[in-house]
């Protein structure tokens, strides 16, 4: 059964070369004796429901299209991991669509398409579920490069001590877009999807890009705060 609106999150981009801004997830540890528990693999319906109310509260309460806009980028810096890419466009980055920030992109749909209808417009709990039930984290990855197929071919590993994790899926990249200003001509996106079986949510990571030619960019992160 599919929700009264149509929720499309921005999922499935592609791998790439060049100089890379990479979205990745994991880590964990903790922190002056607050335990930290890194990304949410497990989530009850219960909290569920809550992250989506999180994430339709500001969308509700937004009065104007430059409110929205800030209510969006808040959200992308939320499992935004290195570079700020309006300050840094190749820089390296990457946006982490854990479970969580699924919801919280579904309850914001939720709050937009309430005031647009002017009625309560609610996810139905089987879509809710599906999310809850995800194998997968997805990691999108930016990159930068000299020619519109400067992505084509790059892989993706996650290591995590001695363990090297490999994707269970790799969407293919965007074609390169216009890079406005210094750096290389292009940017292009892909993402990669690790299963939660794989890897540990909580622990150190790096993120290993492995070119066409042979030459890596790695990425050291922890990432325990991440949800």
């Amino acid at each position: 059964m599919r929700p009264a609106f149509t929720i499309a999150p921005r999922a499935a981009r592609r791998a790439g070369l060049g100089v890379l801004m990479i979205a990745v997830a994991m880590a964990g540890g903790l922190v002056t004796g607050n335990p930290v528990h890194g990304i949410d693999v497990k989530l009850t319906m219960e909290e569920a429901r809550k992250i989506l109310a999180a994430g339709r509260s500001p969308m509700e309460t937004a009065n104007s299209p430059e409110d929205v806009k800030k209510v969006l980028q808040q959200a992308s810096l939320a499992t935004r991991v290195g570079a700020d890419p309006v300050k840094d466009p190749c820089g390296v980055s990457a946006i982490l669509r854990t479970k969580r920030y699924r919801l919280e992109a579904f309850g914001r749909q939720e709050g937009t398409e309430s005031k647009k209808q002017k009625r309560e417009v609610r996810m139905p709990d089987e879509y809710i579920q599906k999310v809850v039930d995800m194998p997968n984290l997805e990691i999108e990855v930016q990159l930068c490069g000299d020619d519109e197929y400067f992505a084509e071919g790059v892989q993706i590993a996650l290591q995590q001590g001695s363990k090297t994790v490999k994707p269970v899926d790799v969407s293919p990249p965007d074609k390169g877009r216009k890079n406005e200003g210094a750096g290389p001509a292009y940017r292009s996106r892909f993402t990669a999807r690790f299963a939660y079986d794989n890897f540990d949510p909580n622990a150190k990571t790096k993120i290993i890009v492995i070119f066409p030619d042979g030459k890596l960019s790695e990425f050291e992160t922890d990432f325990s705060k991440v949800k």
